[in-house]
């Protein structure tokens, strides 16, 4: 399929920025890349790109193309996917966030592999918000907030965390009472979820930006860097457990506690039917029930 070709180097190009990149990833040369894309803009009769020296970016119709085509792609692989499909022989393509999935996800789908033998599947681990549609995955797994057009949610478990630090640490300054009270303190921040803390109050959400003196995006880290006393930090409760237990840390503000997030899984739209998908999601909901950091 010539212009399916085509249209899935525009896609490359346009998502990694240049033909370069494109041709690295589709394992061809950056003038075949070009060539294939000038192909598709004589084809649909318009130019998709601004090509310069220094940059290649989309023009306003290119942008406008661009969400359609990987639409159409995604749901035409899923076809010809579902053609050729036998009994559970897919592929998934599964992402999860590095804490959770070194963690908990990890087992998990270790435990469905073993079940499934003759399924293939690629388990990465990213801390960074993902859209599924958008970089191929099938389902993609984790507890940050963002979402996605075009992706269905299916909230799994709750997610619980806490806002803490070091007793060293509040002995130099004030413990907090309310978050208006963050404000002034050194915070850790953690890079998926950004520099806008949310804590549920008595009429509702209330949501502040800190001073983030140290960002890290790994939780891991940030649970390491809290009982250092570097300075307050919001942490998966479950990570926190020990360090609370032998004193390391201390919780705050227990009337305004963080807002509560969800361990959830993100797919595709169009590929939400697929039996395979149904069964990942099964067994990820029975490991998950109760959740095992509870």
């Amino acid at each position: 399929m010539p212009l399916l070709i085509d249209i899935k180097a525009f896609l490359s190009s346009a998502r990694l920025g240049g033909f370069s990149s494109a041709a690295r990833e589709i394992g061809t040369t950056p003038s075949v890349v070009s060539k294939r894309v000038g192909r598709l803009e004589d084809e649909i009769g318009t130019r998709l790109f601004k090509r310069t020296t220094r940059a290649l970016t989309l023009t306003p119709d290119g942008e406008k193309l661009q969400p359609r085509l990987q639409q159409l792609v995604a749901e035409l692989e899923d076809t010809l996917y579902n053609r050729e499909r036998k009994g559970m022989r897919g592929t998934l393509r599964v992402r999860a966030t590095t804490t959770i999935g070194a963690a908990y996800v990890g087992e998990s789908v270790n435990r469905f592999q073993a079940r499934h033998p003759d399924m293939t599947i690629e388990l990465l681990l990213i801390d960074r918000p993902v859209n599924p549609l958008e970089e191929g995955f099938d389902i993609s797994l984790g507890a940050l907030p963002q979402s996605f057009g075009g992706v269905v949610e299916i909230p799994i478990c709750p997610y619980p965390r806490l806002l803490v630090a070091a007793p060293a640490y509040l002995k130099k300054r004030y413990h907090p009472q309310t978050p208006a009270d963050i404000v002034g303190h050194d915070c850790l921040a953690f890079v998926p979820v950004g520099h806008t803390w949310t804590f549920s109050g008595p009429s509702g959400p209330i949501s502040l930006d800190i001073h983030a003196r140290y960002t890290v995006n790994d939780s891991r880290i940030l649970v390491d860097a809290a009982t250092k006393g570097l300075g307050l930090a919001i942490v998966p409760e479950f990570l926190a457990r020990q360090p609370l237990k032998d004193g390391r840390l201390v919780t705050l503000m227990p009337d305004f506690p963080v807002i509560p997030i969800w361990f959830k899984a993100m797919i595709p739209r169009h590929k939400a039917s697929r039996p395979e998908l149904a069964a990942f999601i099964e067994h990820i909901r029975s490991d998950f029930d109760p959740p095992p950091w509870a």
